[in-house]
């Protein structure tokens, strides 16, 4: 996924603040963002946040075969990881043009200049060196990464501490902080990373680009050098001429720079060494300044004195409860009653209207066989199903009163059932 491009009006508005001597988050043009180091529970790890610019940073060693041009040194691999976490332009898994620059300028910057002791890693000439590997990941991208990921290498390396190791014959036996103390690298000097941003075909100059700045910027210039002022490396890219004044301008601002990183950078790891021997807290959680999982309540003072013979007096002064009875059934509004069954209504509708129908067959039979006794024609009026049906009788004899009765009557159920139907059915459709 490619980065959001800049618009022109972005683009203008960002090189006019420039030229008036501004910057998008206020700073001046040499000022250097704020720089906060915060160390793990284990030695060798930390996070240094340049601004927005996160980067963490791991070291880790193990013993290996060293190289056979090389046979009484150690080795140390630097790997800088670009994830989508920090940016939705960097694409996992895959080596990108600027994944492979920042690479090449760490080791130069760290590796190449001798910072670190390489024979001080030797176990066993030709057999057993340690090798160190430092991992960065970059955890938010606002710019600069080349300076935060070499801020980051250097103060996990000057934090880092191996095992202690012995050798008896021709076996090593490596021993665990609890049975020796670790033992830190030996460290010459602290290289430091300064880059500089150049606009207008190095017209303007600005210390430590960030996000936007870099994306209108016509060349960058990176200067590597420690606090004793020596050059360690220097790269330029952006394919434009800088004059021999402005490089040796940018290496005076870069001097200041690295001195008061690295001052900085000496403060964090005293800080981290007096609170690890005092035995106070340390590691990632306790840097949080707002804790969402601990609350802070302020201390009140109780007296007790007493407080058997006023809970005596409070006790023998209070009224005894009434007793409470228990009541099995318990019922809420809205809700169903909790304690005791209530009557089952399911399909309650469909048995009755089966059980009218078995009554109306009943009855049907036994209708028509007094019709046949009585002989008698039945007709009716109305089709309507909710008026009265009125039974006109024409062939009526006088000696079957008793008989009819009991045809009226049964014909009245009949009905009776026909409109309870018809008005269940109107219900169920409002």
């Amino acid at each position: 996924m490619r980065e959001t491009p800049l618009s022109n009006c972005e683009r203008q508005f960002i090189l006019q603040a420039i030229t008036e001597g501004q910057r998008l988050d206020g700073r001046r043009t040499y000022d250097y963002r704020n720089i906060k180091i915060t160390f793990g529970t284990e030695f060798g790890c930390c996070i240094v946040e340049l601004g927005k610019t996160r980067v963490l940073a791991q070291v880790s060693c193990e013993l290996v075969t060293p190289k056979p041009s090389r046979p009484a040194e150690g080795i140390i691999f630097f790997n800088l990881e670009l994830s989508p976490m920090a940016s939705p332009a960097f694409e996992p898994s895959r080596q990108s043009e600027l994944l492979v620059k920042l690479n090449r300028l760490l080791e130069r910057c760290l590796r190449n200049s001798k910072c670190i002791d390489m024979e001080s890693l030797c176990v066993v000439a030709r057999a057993k060196v340690w090798k160190i590997r430092v991992d960065l990941h970059l955890l938010n991208h606002d710019g600069n990464i080349i300076d935060a990921a070499s801020i980051a290498a250097i103060v996990a390396l000057c934090h880092f501490k191996r095992p202690d190791v012995s050798i008896q014959g021709e076996e090593v036996i490596v021993y665990t902080p609890e049975e020796r103390d670790l033992i830190p690298l030996s460290i010459h000097h602290m290289p430091i990373a300064v880059s500089f941003a150049f606009f207008q075909q190095g017209t303007y100059l600005l210390v430590d680009p960030i996000e936007h700045e870099e994306r209108v910027m016509d060349g960058l210039l990176v200067i590597a050098m420690n606090k004793h002022r020596e050059l360690c490396t220097i790269q330029s890219s952006g394919g434009i001429m800088l004059l021999k004044d402005q490089v040796l301008r940018c290496t005076k601002i870069a001097g200041v720079k690295v001195a008061e990183i690295t001052e900085l950078i000496q403060k964090a790891i005293e800080n981290d060494k007096n609170v690890r021997q005092e035995g106070g807290k340390f590691g990632f959680a306790e840097s949080v300044p707002n804790k969402i999982t601990t609350f802070k309540l302020e201390e009140v003072t109780v007296h007790v004195d007493g407080i058997e013979e006023q809970a005596e007096e409070i006790v023998s002064k209070a009224e005894a409860s009434p007793p409470l009875i228990p009541k099995p059934i318990l019922r809420a509004p809205g809700t169903g009653q909790i304690g005791e069954g209530i009557q089952n209504e399911w399909m309650i509708n469909d048995l009755d209207e089966k059980e009218e129908e078995e009554d109306e067959e009943d009855l049907i039979p036994e209708l028509g066989a007094q019709n046949l006794e009585n002989e008698a024609e039945v007709t009716q009026l109305s089709d309507s199903e909710e008026e009265e049906l009125v039974i006109l009788e024409p062939g009526y004899k006088k000696g079957k009163k008793k008989s009819e009765e009991k045809q009226q009557k049964a014909t009245k159920i009949v009905c009776q059932n026909k409109n309870k139907k018809i008005q269940k059915r109107k219900r169920s459709q409002l």
